[in-house]
């Protein structure tokens, strides 16, 4: 049996006496998008933090058959674990393509040029705006914009938190069809996402957190059918 790209095992996060995310145990093939869907305060975002090294954790971390655990967040970027974060975190004052430079600054120039041009293949949009300032892009754009800079770093694994927040539904299913087509391609996904219909609808597994812990985990496509997961989370 192959090994996980990404394995969690009893992995827990906390600020202070508080754990926000309890004995965990998580595991992401290549080639597949799993999604952790959860109400607010359930420790989503934490655990995102926490496997990028933004946050401190304890318990079993492997990538790749690696122990990343002790890693800073840079030496996770080169082994191929990025995390496009719900703010985004953009440079506003800076151009599109600053921003996607910035995102490949550890690769060769040779290299970060072919990235650059394989972005604004998949978004052609910020190829008509590479001049442009990043905080003058609409919410959707931005939202590209932070994927593409990910993209920049080749990762292997690519970590979303709420890539759909704010954004009009044809630019959401925009979005989930570019994970889509990033799985397809070779990029596994770990997916944090409130629209838990559309989340369930593109992911292989997903994990169900509630207060720290999973309290689920399956195929996505029977969770769509659990009424658990529908009275809960799939309402409206």
């Amino acid at each position: 049996m192959t090994a996980p790209l990404l394995a969690l095992e009893d992995f827990s996060v906390a600020y202070g006496s508080v754990e926000a995310v309890r004995a965990a145990t998580l595991s992401i093939a290549d080639n597949e998008i799993v999604t952790v869907i959860g109400a607010n305060g359930a420790g989503k975002t934490t655990l995102l933090n926490a496997v990028m090294g933004v946050l401190p954790s304890h318990g079993a971390m492997r990538f790749a058959g690696a122990d990343i655990g002790r890693l800073e967040v840079e030496q996770r970027v080169e082994r191929g674990l990025c995390l496009v974060p719900e703010k985004r975190e953009l440079f506003g004052s800076m151009t599109v393509e600053d921003n996607l430079v910035l995102g490949g600054f550890r690769v060769p120039a040779q290299q970060r040029h072919e990235r650059l041009e394989q972005v604004f293949a998949r978004f052609p949009r910020l190829l008509e705006r590479r001049r442009q300032l990043a905080g003058t892009l609409s919410g959707g754009e931005q939202q590209m914009l932070a994927i593409g800079r990910a993209l920049m770093a080749n990762p292997r694994l690519l970590m979303l938190d709420e890539p759909s927040l704010g954004l009009a539904p044809l630019i959401v299913t925009e979005i989930f069809r570019i994970m889509r087509d990033l799985r397809d391609g070779g990029v596994s996904i770990l997916l944090v996402e409130q629209n838990a219909r559309a989340a369930l609808r593109i992911a292989d597994r997903a994990y169900v957190m509630e207060l720290g812990l999973f309290t689920m985990q399956g195929p996505a496509q029977e969770f769509a059918g659990d009424q658990r997961i529908v009275s809960s989370y799939l309402k409206g």
